[in-house]
């Protein structure tokens, strides 16, 4: 008789991520019709279904809604016992999966990335973006190994580690430019840009301006601060966007920039990874490098 392998459970833990043969197939790097197999393989060997096929998407079973978390623990267990292995050669080679919220990546990932690779060269990172939310769950489930997020995060399983605070600025039409600069309550009345719902910049500026999430459905929103600040420029509004992101998304649009009115709002920036993850020490030496580019790109004259 068959036993369960690790691929069985890799198979099936991307088969419950995407929903969909040929996307968890593509994300496993097999053919479709081998990873179909694999799966029907595990079940066979656990006498149960795990998956409702269809022709058009499939579903799991609840016994496969059950296997899912048992299934995600038994593989970062697994990653767990090889990273611990690269700990005691070297903590900074092979493998990184690094992710960064939007807000944060444009401005900093490139310089990073670069960085690492001449710093460490046999060090292979492996960057994505995404929101918050879902760069938690990657992290919790062991499909990242580190992540660059607003603080706190406030999950127990997780070490926090602070890199820096950033102020927000306000950016006007240009011919806004000699204006008073608004308070909160002001600010509050007029046509605020937000990112969209997911990102949790969008939250921390409706937290400075006090502003209900009900009444932040009535305003315009944007994918991108490079689109919040375009629709700036053209006259649409105003926005809040981090001080790092002002170089480059100010350099093509017609907008003037101002500091608020103390106390200023300002996020927390920090790296986040399991607290059972064995290169802890190496994340440390990285954290330091994502100071230090970040303080270089101040001193370019982001702000």
């Amino acid at each position: 008789m068959s036993s369960i392998s690790i691929r069985h459970l890799r198979y099936f833990d991307a088969l419950s991520q995407h929903g969909h043969f040929g996307r968890a197939a593509e994300a496993c790097a097999i053919s479709q019709p081998a990873l179909s197999l694999q799966v029907k393989e595990l079940e066979d060997v656990l006498g149960v279904a795990l998956i409702e096929r269809s022709s058009r998407q499939i579903r799991l079973t609840s016994v496969g809604e059950a296997f899912v978390p048992r299934v995600r623990e038994i593989l970062r267990a697994i990653d767990e016992l090889g990273e611990l292995a690269r700990a005691s050669l070297s903590p900074l080679a092979g493998r990184l999966r690094i992710g960064m919220i939007p807000t944060v990546a444009p401005y900093l990932l490139p310089s990073f990335i670069k960085r690492l690779t001449e710093d460490f060269p046999d060090l292979d990172p492996r960057p994505r973006e995404a929101v918050t939310q879902k760069l938690i769950e990657d992290l919790m489930a062991g499909r990242l190994d580190v992540a660059v997020v607003a603080l706190p995060v406030s999950e127990p399983s997780l070490h926090e580690q602070l890199l820096f605070d950033e102020e927000f600025m306000l950016v006007r039409p240009l011919s806004d430019r000699n204006k008073p600069v608004p308070g909160s309550d002001v600010l509050r009345e007029m046509r605020l840009l937000l990112l969209e719902e997911g990102h949790c910049f969008r939250e921390q500026a409706l937290s400075f301006c006090k502003m209900s999430p009900t009444v932040a459905r009535e305003l315009m929103e944007g994918s991108s601060l490079s689109t919040l600040v375009q629709m700036v420029g053209v006259g649409l509004g105003v926005t809040l966007i981090p001080s790092m992101a002002i170089g480059t998304e100010t350099a093509s649009a017609r907008v003037s920039v101002a500091r608020l009115h103390e106390p200023r709002p300002s996020r927390s920036i920090g790296m986040v990874w399991r607290k059972t993850n064995p290169l802890a020490e190496g994340f440390l030496q990285i954290a330091d490098i994502l100071r230090e580019e970040h303080a270089n790109h101040k001193l370019a004259g982001a702000v």
